[in-house]
């Protein structure tokens, strides 16, 4: 643990530059303050608070936590820095900008984890869990079908869903098998990772870049073969390594409940109307989102007609029942117990982040960095090292960052970034949240040091993927 501490302190470090560089709308009247005692402080804060998040499952504390305070603690220090030089207005104004941009993407996650939480309590998951640990499949064949998978399904729900989902299978075939389950969560992480590269719902980095409009909806997909190249080339090396022992099949049988199949269909439907508001309409598509939550309201009214449970008012928000009655059923479906469950201490930490992120911009970093990353380095080794950063540091700072930022670059760099933002995280286990949730699931199995020896392999892969990337769509660069 002492590695990752020193880790995500350097990452700290590394990252400062790019991160603190971040603000939406205010650019125009931002103050230098870097060399500010204020500025120093709000660095500081920062630095101290997100060097706890990757040790989150060690000293059991929400990550969310140590970044909301820090956000508090900054943005009072910028106020406190502008009202120094008479000016009232500006933090005022750059605070609401940030708030807007986090609105909109907490309005799409949450209704996103309100229909992934449905679709657990109707056993849609649990029955694919339970067809796969049930067929007799071998070590091998279990490690490409859970990589496959989770490739196939995190482009639609979230990579840490999905990585959940597939280690799950992994740990019931695999047993005490601790090699096969270390390499199949290893391959499970890369492949969710490179799966939600190439879809704007596929990672909150993609879906970013599309709501800022950076890229169309079927602009992603130009990325999808490089994203298949970055899961691949290390799937390929690491299968060498795979028993091809048959282990006894589970006898396990999961039948999914009534409207599993319809939700899955409105689940779809919501994501054509968020892409409809966007690119025909021309309006948020976080307004999509909510328009569709209205699908899965209605339905869930049907739902209760079904159950004979018209006349029994759904939970009040917040109020939860228990899960299961003194007979050890579970209780009927409710939408307001699925938003309730919605994922919060992610939804909190994206607040924390984003405000942090905002409010140590108007110190006036913006100018100094983007010199340094877009100027002198150039868009294609900037974007490159965005990759880098986001296996050392969570992805979403660093991507908010360069949007924020807004360097000129062609959609083909766009396109880079997104490649690398998303998948960069791989390299280390705690670069994404696929990974982190993982190494908490697979506690003692698949750890820090697991992933770390496999790392030059993902980097392969990453690098691959960088080059297929600069080949393949040279003509948008």
């Amino acid at each position: 643990m002492n590695t990752i501490k020193k880790l995500s302190i350097t990452a700290g470090l590394l990252l400062l530059p790019t991160v603190v560089a971040a603000q939406t709308g205010a650019a125009a009247t931002v103050a230098d303050l870097t060399s500010t005692l204020y500025g120093y402080l709000g660095v500081i804060i920062f630095i101290g608070a997100y060097a706890l998040v990757p040790m989150e499952n060690t000293i059991h504390l929400r990550k969310s936590k140590p970044v909301l305070f820090a956000a508090g603690a900054i943005w009072i220090l910028v106020s406190l820095a502008y009202a120094g030089m008479g000016d009232f207005h500006t933090a005022h104004d750059a605070i609401k900008a940030s708030l807007l941009e986090y609105a909109e993407l907490f309005l799409f996650l949450l209704v996103a984890m309100t229909y992934i939480n449905a679709m657990e309590e109707r056993n849609v998951f649990q029955r694919l869990r339970a067809f796969l640990v049930s067929r007799g499949f071998s070590l091998r064949m279990i490690f490409w079908i859970t990589g496959v998978l989770a490739f196939i399904i995190s482009p639609v729900a979230d990579n840490l869903t999905t990585a959940l989902l597939m280690g799950a299978v992994a740990m019931a075939v695999g047993g005490k098998n601790k090699t096969f389950i270390s390499l199949a969560c290893i391959n499970i992480v890369v492949a969710a990772n490179a799966g939600g590269a190439f879809s704007p719902f596929g990672d909150i980095t993609t879906l970013m870049v599309w709501q800022k409009g950076k890229i169309a909806f079927s602009g992603f997909f130009a990325i999808f073969i490089p994203a298949v190249v970055n899961w691949l080339i290390p799937a390929v090396i690491m299968s060498f390594f795979v028993d091809k022992d048959v282990p006894e099949a589970l006898d396990e049988t999961v039948t999914m409940k009534y409207g599993a199949w319809f939700i899955m269909a409105l689940f779809l439907a919501t994501i054509a109307t968020a892409i409809s508001f966007h690119n025909f309409l021309h309006l948020p598509p976080a307004a999509g989102m909510m328009f569709g939550l209205s699908y899965l309201g209605l339905f869930s009214y049907h739902i209760k007609r079904h159950e004979n449970r018209i006349n029994k008012y759904d939970t009040i928000l917040g109020v939860r029942d228990r899960d299961c009655n003194d007979q050890g059923e579970f209780s009927a479906f409710d939408i307001m117990k699925k938003i309730s469950r919605a994922e919060w201490d992610t939804l909190l930490f994206f607040y924390g982040v984003i405000l942090c992120v905002g409010g140590l911009a108007q110190f006036g970093y913006l100018s100094l960095v983007s010199k340094f990353m877009y100027a002198d380095l150039g868009a294609t080794w900037a974007n490159c090292l965005v990759g880098v950063l986001s296996a050392i540091v969570d992805n979403i700072p660093v991507m908010f960052a360069v949007l924020t930022m807004d360097p000129s670059m062609s959609q083909g760099q766009w396109l880079l970034v997104t490649l690398t933002a998303g998948t960069g995280g791989s390299m280390l286990a705690i670069g994404s949240a696929a990974g982190v949730a993982l190494m908490g699931t697979a506690r003692g199995t698949y750890t820090f040091g697991a992933h770390l020896k496999w790392t030059p392999v993902i980097a392969l892969g990453y690098a691959a993927s960088i080059l297929c990337h600069l080949m393949l769509n040279r003509a948008l660069m």
